[in-house]
């Protein structure tokens, strides 16, 4: 039985270049499939373009994948990054609107009244109520 692992382990050469080499493929066949599943989610997320268009760069993307993916990025790649950070931004906005509207924002009218039974009741001074009143009044 020993026998038999020593002489599997010295029929196995494996050297650092090799090893390397077999990482460095790896690392390519990943970010290779990033940059096609990137790729392909603009082509559904892109909302200038239309259903025909959509199915024409998917399917060129699927039957020739590298050439695709190169020709798709050449074409239309300067409009990824503009559509990524108009989609960040719509997403932003969102995210304000919700947390605007889930922390019960009031009209100006609502908050100087809050204001001023705030003072009214000793919790704020007459100071802090001025500069509450000219935030509230400003924005």
């Amino acid at each position: 039985m020993r026998n038999s692992l020593l002489n599997l382990a010295e029929d196995y050469d494996f050297p650092l270049l090799n090893m390397f080499w077999t990482m460095m493929l790896c690392f390519l066949w990943v970010l290779w499939f990033m940059l096609l599943f990137r790729v392909i989610g603009d082509i559904f997320r892109d909302d200038d373009m239309n259903g025909w268009g959509k199915a024409g760069w998917t399917i060129f993307v699927i039957v020739l994948p590298y050439l695709g993916v190169l020709i798709y990025l050449v074409a239309r790649g300067r409009g990824m990054g503009e559509r990524e950070i108009r989609r960040a931004h719509r997403q932003e906005q969102a995210f304000r609107s919700y947390v605007r509207d889930s922390a019960g924002t009031t009209n100006d009218a609502e908050a100087l009244s809050r204001l001023a039974e705030l003072k009214n009741r000793g919790d704020i001074t007459a100071v802090e109520y001025e500069q509450a009143k000219a935030k509230v009044l400003n924005s």
